[in-house]
């Protein structure tokens, strides 16, 4: 199989299986949107996916580091699989409380599991490619990859919940984790000379590695913890979000997430077109993808149906549109500056840095809006926090819009 070959597969098995977990996710919210009606539930759930990163991250990118990706990328797959199956199981076997509790559980196991893969993931992609300048439009094509999953599985998880119930949806995620296990295991043969490791010691730590990065590398993450701090709400509160603007059907849940990821998608594409001189901007790339999301969030405060009658949900779906191609432009941006700035020793634990700020931010970020619904509703929510990214943004673009980054690369040359 040529290096090329390689690539794909590795892309088509992460998109397959992103699809079939975004099918659980969105199956396990409606379960949890109708067993409680609760937004703060919802938060948790998304929580529950996304705070762990706060935790393991950092662990996962010194594993990285230090064992090689490639074993950690097994382990967190295995990992996956079996948190997957914990909510299979759930459904057939328990109810009421204990059902949301098993629920909640392997999600969080998910969210261990996906933070432990997405490290390893980011520095295995470099092992497939044969030149430095490929890496970055590589990585950026998971970005779409993943969107497209997210496209995908979001109706095929309301539409399995309304023909067959939720357990059809967790069943499917759980069957396509096995699809990454056998590609890694028995079919990818990737660049292992090349990959540089930390070895033990001081040299090992997280510290280290942010300490070493570089004054710009730690911007881009201060930055971006700030940023999602205000703007990634979406994701936890989309069960309710579609529920106030489409209504409570499963099938309006995936039709809502899947505009998201539609505006995800065209966002993804446009930054691997220009991945090569965005990733080296990264103050001009951040602050557009967050004032484009601020601005759409100050649009979704508008869409409201009893002022707009039913111009809200054509508004309100383009706003969403928007908030999914500035959110996912912005996550993948730093994915790229971070690795293709970072020497290949500390790209694991550069991985795992991205993914405290974006995915601890977020998680923060939907207790934070789950709070501000619950006291002041969900338009005056979109309203403060889209004000305040757009301050963020703006602030970023005329303070650091002309920062540049060099590949580590070149760097080094």
């Amino acid at each position: 199989m040529t290096p090329a070959h390689q690539r794909r597969l590795f892309l088509l098995v992460s998109g397959l299986s992103t699809a079939g977990s975004f099918a659980g996710l969105t199956a396990k919210g409606w379960i949890l949107m109708h067993g409680s009606g609760s937004a703060l539930l919802l938060a948790l759930h998304f929580a529950a996916l996304s705070l762990p990163s706060l935790v393991v991250s950092g662990p996962a990118g010194v594993l990285t580091d230090r064992l090689g990706c490639r074993t950690v990328l097994i382990r967190a797959q295995w990992g996956l699989l079996t948190a997957a199956v914990l909510g299979a199981l759930a459904i057939p076997l328990l109810a009421g409380t204990a059902q949301m509790a098993a629920l909640l559980l392997s999600t969080l196991l998910v969210g261990l599991a996906s933070s432990y893969e997405l490290t390893a993931r980011n520095k295995y992609a470099a092992l497939l490619v044969e030149h430095s300048d490929e890496l970055a439009p590589y990585l950026a094509s998971f970005s779409v990859v993943f969107n497209v999953g997210k496209l995908v599985g979001p109706p095929l998880g309301g539409w399995l919940v309304a023909l067959q119930g939720p357990a059809g949806a967790l069943a499917i995620d759980a069957a396509t984790y096995l699809l990454p296990i056998v590609a890694v295991l028995w079919l990818l043969q990737p660049h292992g000379s090349m990959e540089r490791r930390s070895g033990g010691g001081a040299a090992a730590s997280l510290a280290t590695a942010w300490r070493s990065c570089g004054a710009t590398l730690r911007h881009v993450l201060r930055f971006t913890a700030l940023s999602c701090l205000v703007g990634f709400f979406h994701p936890g509160l989309a069960p309710l979000i579609a529920a106030q603007i489409l209504g409570p059907s499963p099938q309006a849940l995936g039709w809502f997430t899947s505009v998201l990821a539609t505006g995800s998608i065209v966002g993804g594409i446009v930054l691997q077109k220009n991945s090569g001189w965005l990733s080296q901007r990264p103050g001009l790339l951040m602050g557009t993808c967050t004032v484009l999301t601020a601005l759409a969030q100050l649009g979704m405060a508008a869409a409201q149906p009893q002022r707009l009658g039913w111009l809200a949900v054509p508004l309100a779906l383009a706003m969403a549109f928007l908030i999914g191609a500035g959110t996912a432009s912005l996550l993948a941006g730093v994915n790229l500056i971070g690795q293709v700035g970072a020497p290949m020793a500390i790209r694991g634990r550069m991985a795992g840095l991205g993914q405290i700020a974006f995915l601890g931010g977020g998680g923060l970020s939907g207790l934070m809006a789950a709070a501000l619904t619950g006291t002041l509703g969900l338009p005056a929510c979109f309203g403060l926090l889209g004000g305040t990214g757009l301050v963020i943004g703006v602030a970023e673009l005329i303070r650091h819009g002309g920062l540049r980054l060099r590949p580590a690369e070149l760097r080094s040359a």
